[in-house]
């Protein structure tokens, strides 16, 4: 069996909160044996172009498993609820449209504190999604999900 090779697509609004995800993402990927030319970074402006780049790189054909990274940050209006809503929906679509699996590490957090609380120890949103996306992608590779 062909180690997973693996696509992040990560947004750099609240780059401060994405960038730790985004490292932390990486470093557990290592950890567990993924080599660095397995992995493939696209950086896109916000959350609402996540999707679009998550579909273009789960169709490449380049990766087995694809995950997305940002922060949405409750605000003043509703605009979180409608960039978050719209950007888990088409994830999900995209994931079973592509046969290729999504996870996300996008925060939706009330506030920055929240946020950065979900960077580090237990609630470490980036090498959760890792570990998640390690295990979908071995049952891809491994043949236990029909090809069709």
């Amino acid at each position: 069996m062909r180690k997973p090779r693996f696509g992040i697509v990560v947004s750099r609004f609240n780059e401060a909160i994405t960038r730790k995800l985004l490292n932390n993402c990486l470093s557990t990927l290592k950890k567990e044996g993924v080599d660095g030319k397995s992995i493939h970074v696209v950086h896109v402006p916000g959350g609402f172009e996540i999707p679009w780049a998550v579909n273009e790189v789960a169709r490449s054909g380049r990766v087995d498993a694809v995950i997305a990274l940002g922060c949405v940050l409750k605000g003043q209006t509703r605009q979180n609820d409608y960039i978050s809503e719209a950007t888990y929906a088409h994830l999900q679509r995209i994931s079973i449209e592509t046969r290729v699996p999504c996870v996300t590490g996008i925060l939706t957090p009330n506030n920055y504190k929240q946020a950065l609380a979900r960077t580090k120890g237990e609630m470490d949103r980036g090498a959760e999604a890792a570990l998640a996306a390690l295990v979908v992608a071995e049952i891809k590779v491994g043949g236990i999900v029909r090809k069709g």
